[in-house]
């Protein structure tokens, strides 16, 4: 019988990640696969002793170590680690998807700022202001359901959060005023929208459920799904949350792209177990 490992990290005490393992193993198990849920320090990466392997492996987690780990080991991983590396730093992505020419709001990514010193008085920060305006959005490279972005009204606030963020990765985006506390959240399998929901918040400029935003089923139009797609190829994703804005003509732009994106809230709002399509998915490219 087939095999595979569902990992989450184990470290995080919040139920919702032992949930999307759950969902995940059940939808392996209904395929006929035999499903094991791994915390990620279950599996010892003792460099020179490899592991007993699964047939295959769904990284739910940012543990990428653990995904380099098993791959190098000769584990299919899902999603392949490189493709989490990539989007689990926010800079990173969004170069890829600029290169690739997917419609985003307009980025300026930070140098890079050693703690122990300041670019303050080099003029840099003016030209970001000059560029983006107020509001902005500062964005750090590392974060998840909607936390370390921060919606930037004045230039004291911009000082302030720049000089705080020396030494992190992060970006700098023109505020979308008409997607203030809206967006759609796009869920693609194997280069398919498998299912969607619209998000809004009356008291959030973010609209993530996480932070108190409610969802509805939406159809897409075909521009949306369109761009769905194609900013989940331009990272490589085999599965991917897709987060998409709306333009000031309500034309859609990448927020981001999500490499272990949650499924328990789209399944509650639509009724798609996004998990079925995952394994359909994953059996049919190990065949």
């Amino acid at each position: 019988m087939t095999t595979c490992w569902v990992i989450y990290n184990g470290s995080l005490t919040s139920d919702k990640f032992r949930d999307q393992a759950e969902l995940v193993a059940e939808a392996a198990e209904r395929a006929g696969v035999n499903a094991a849920i791994k915390k990620n320090y279950d599996i010892v990466m003792q460099l020179d002793a490899g592991v007993l392997p699964p047939d295959f492996a769904v990284l739910l987690d940012k543990d990428i170590l653990l995904g380099y780990f098993l791959k190098s080991s000769g584990v299919p991983v899902y999603n392949d680690p490189a493709v989490i590396d990539l989007c689990d730093n926010k800079a990173k992505q969004y170069i890829e998807l600029a290169a690739r020419g997917i419609p985003m709001p307009k980025t300026i990514v930070a140098p890079k700022v050693y703690p122990a010193f300041s670019i303050r008085e080099s003029g840099y920060f003016e030209g970001v202001l000059e560029t983006l305006g107020l509001p902005m959005i500062i964005k750090e490279g590392h974060g998840s359901f909607g936390m370390k972005v921060y919606l930037i009204e004045t230039e004291d606030a911009f000082y302030d959060k720049v000089e705080s963020l020396r030494g992190v990765d992060f970006v700098f985006q023109k505020f979308v005023a008409s997607s203030r506390g809206r967006d759609i959240r796009v869920n693609v399998v194997g280069g398919e929208v498998i299912a969607a929901m619209v998000r809004h918040s009356e008291t959030d400029f973010r609209a993530n459920i996480t932070n108190g935003g409610k969802a509805s089923p939406v159809e897409l139009t075909e521009v949306q799904r369109v761009l769905a797609l194609q900013a989940a190829d331009a990272v490589g994703a085999e599965f991917a949350g897709v987060d998409l804005l709306f333009g000031p003509d309500e034309e859609p732009l990448v927020c981001e792209v999500n490499a272990a994106a949650h499924i328990r809230n789209i399944l509650n709002v639509t009724g798609i177990n996004v998990a079925d399509a995952m394994m359909t998915y994953i059996l049919r490219d190990l065949a």
